[in-house]
């Protein structure tokens, strides 16, 4: 948090073992990568909607990235310094935690585990189609 960015992620059980199976079956484990951005794009609205809006520049600094490892809705740069500060609090400078990107997630589990699932079956199919 040094920098200023935030960000959220997920942990989804057993997916270690599925990009296991999915490297030894030959299947294009970049297409992981596509089902967690697909699950990080499904929040990303909701977080949008939950952040707090002075200027609007922490919303606008919201975007998504992904690993073949996670899904993840980012905030903050350069010019949105105070995105981690925002969401995780800084108890020394009087601010108040304000964790909109981990309740848009939490909150919406359903959503982006749908999102996620659909895309991992289509893996899982193009696999079986070798």
């Amino acid at each position: 948090m040094a920098n200023g960015f935030v960000s959220a992620s997920t942990h989804v059980k057993g997916a270690r073992e599925l990009r296991r199976t999915l490297k030894q079956a030959g299947g294009d484990l970049s297409q992981l990568r596509e089902a967690n951005r697909e699950a990080a794009r499904s929040i990303l609205p909701i977080a949008a909607g939950l952040a707090p809006v002075k200027t609007g520049a922490l919303k606008a600094s919201l975007r998504v990235g992904a690993t073949q490892r996670a899904g993840i809705v980012r905030a903050g740069k350069k010019a949105v310094p105070y995105a981690g500060p925002i969401h995780w609090g800084w108890q020394a400078r009087g601010i108040k935690a304000n964790p909109f990107m981990t309740e848009a997630a939490t909150n919406n589990e359903h959503i982006w585990i749908e999102a996620y699932m659909d895309a991992v079956e289509k893996a899982i199919r193009q696999v079986k189609g070798k």
